[in-house]
């Protein structure tokens, strides 16, 4: 999960979803609630203890930051000097998603193709648009984090993704690899209003209407595969916290004469077979 939500259009959310941890992940965010700090004032450790997964939520917590903490600066280098394979691969890891989500979730009716086809198309369009102007001080690095937050709540949905939308990727990336304990400090603290927050809305949507909002997700996914296009052309450029000038806003083109075609459709097969092995790890952990 650590190393999907570090790349733009990868979601963590779906890589828990396959692994079949995410209703305990879902119910374990909930249990952060009231009744739970009226026993932390009582001094009822033991309670709480019953009450929350910790242990589930420190094994989660130390995968997901060392993955983080790890790869930040191997995606950056990536993303700058190996671009066409990187996306190559996790197009075809989310690609591969959307299929297996389709198959977890699809009645296959008439409605679910309106359903699918209409997000995605919307999201298609969405993502081709420029990222937005955003302010570039702590109180927005605040606000980007409570955004970004849902795609651990939400299958489909990438944190990343949402992050470069809103203009703050590359700040979160560099203070990262920077230290910079401030922005990071920032940033968590919005990150975890915005699960406590918002998580209770989601559950309520997965519990009411939970077919039409997983197929709603599956379209959001296929729509997004727009920003996983592993053939692009640079239309202005930023200086990174290296001091190297890395592409900052892209279009989408075919592959050249010279575009490494065989190599960029292996890895997307990489990228698809490897979603295929977590499903079936996940179902052999379960039985």
């Amino acid at each position: 999960m650590g190393c999907a939500d570090v790349v733009p259009g990868v979601s963590g959310g779906t890589i828990a979803f396959i692994c079949g941890i995410y209703e305990k992940l879902l119910n374990g965010i909930k249990s952060f609630d009231i009744t739970s700090l009226k026993l932390v004032f009582k001094g009822d450790f033991k309670g709480v203890w019953e009450r929350i997964p910790f242990p589930f939520f420190i094994a989660l917590g130390i995968g997901l930051l060392t993955a983080i903490l790890t790869l930040a600066k191997v995606l950056e280098h990536l993303m700058t000097h190996h671009p066409v394979q990187l996306w190559s691969f996790f197009f075809g890891l989310v690609l591969g998603s959307i299929l297996l989500l389709a198959k977890k979730t699809w009645s296959w009716k008439a409605m679910d193709w309106v359903i699918f086809w209409g997000f995605a198309g919307a999201t298609f369009i969405l993502v081709g648009l420029q990222s937005l102007q955003t302010p570039d001080g702590l109180p927005f690095v605040f606000i980007a984090g409570a955004i970004a937050i849902c795609a651990m709540i939400l299958p489909g949905i990438s944190g990343s993704y949402l992050l470069v939308i809103m203009g703050k990727y590359a700040t979160v990336i560099e203070a990262v690899n920077d230290r910079n304990l401030v922005t990071i400090g920032v940033f968590c603290a919005g990150i975890a209003t915005g699960i406590l927050s918002f998580v209770r809305v989601v559950s309520w949507l997965l519990n009411q209407h939970r077919h039409i909002t997983l197929i709603a997700l599956t379209g959001v996914m296929a729509g997004a595969l727009r920003t996983l296009w592993p053939w692009k052309e640079t239309l202005t450029t930023r200086v990174n916290s290296s001091g190297e000038v890395v592409p900052h806003t892209q279009a989408n083109i075919l592959p050249g004469a010279e575009s490494n075609l065989l190599l960029a459709v292996g890895l997307a097969i990489v990228g698809g077979v490897a979603v295929l092995l977590i499903e079936r790890l996940a179902k052999a952990e379960e039985s």
